[in-house]
């Protein structure tokens, strides 16, 4: 049965990046009206809500459009030749354009000024880095649980995005369209427009990083059903291939459309 048609994916990537921008925007004013002047409470009150919405957003939109909400996810499964060149550009404006219209949601439910610039200055080699590990990181995991364990592909996401708010300087943007949209909002979770470009940079190197690293690292797997013990190496036979198979096809069945897999 064919798959949803563009029109339809497209409503689905604009409609998601919306609903994660007001969110990553809508929280942060939340919690920093809340959180008293102490920033890691604020922080916690921005993180928690992020990674709790991309789980939903995943769940709901996956089967439609994939759920990228993130150039730099398209990117890859545009390098990884998953994602033709034309609806790859397509993605990326319904990203570019949700992502706009969920910060504009979010000062409108705040009583913020609709247009703004943010002077939250994000800068310097460490920020920049860490994009490109936050970036690497996300799309390693989507590819990575996509192949082997794809029920799982929402939380992993959703998981990683709140680990990454803590161990990266940057507190995690690993997304070109929420950085551009984060440009827009001088809130807690601005960013100045002069720093967004070295950012999205570090994002694109490190998403063809990752999906590179992963393509080689998932090269010889036959099946995508990982061996917990490989032959040889603790005296357990590895599982016979045909129960691996029925195994894998149990537990993927429609991955077809499994969330972050976007077909051409």
């Amino acid at each position: 049965m064919a798959g949803p048609d563009l029109p339809r994916r497209l409503a689905a990537e604009f409609t998601g990046t919306a609903g994660l921008l007001a969110t990553v925007v809508g929280s942060g004013i939340m919690a920093e009206r809340l959180a008293g002047g102490n920033v890691a409470l604020a922080l916690l009150g921005n993180t928690l809500p992020t990674g709790a919405i991309l789980v939903v957003l995943i769940l709901v939109f996956g089967p439609i459009s994939g759920a990228h909400f993130n150039p730099a996810v398209s990117l890859a499964f545009l390098a990884r030749r998953e994602l033709g060149v034309s609806n790859a550009c397509l993605y990326v404006l319904a990203q570019a354009a949700g992502g706009l219209a969920g910060v504009v949601a979010a000062h409108l439910m705040f009583e913020e000024a609709v247009f703004q610039l943010s002077n939250t200055e994000r800068t310097g080699g460490g920020q920049w880095f860490s994009e490109a590990v936050a970036t690497f990181g996300l799309v390693a995991t989507i590819l990575g649980t996509l192949r082997w364990r794809p029920e799982a592909l929402p939380y992993a996401v959703g998981l990683f995005i709140t680990a990454g708010f803590w161990f990266t300087a940057s507190t995690s943007f690993a997304n070109p369209a929420v950085t551009l949209a984060r440009a827009f909002s001088d809130t807690f979770a601005g960013i100045r427009p002069a720093d967004a470009p070295a950012f999205v940079m570090a994002q694109l190197a490190g998403a063809l990083a990752a999906a590179a690293f992963m393509g080689w690292l998932a090269a010889g797997a036959k099946t995508g059903v990982l061996e917990p013990h490989p032959p040889g190496r603790t005296g357990q036979s590895a599982a016979p291939a045909s129960s691996m198979r029925k195994s894998r096809n149990a537990r993927t069945s429609g991955r077809d459309m499994a969330p972050g897999k976007e077909t051409r």
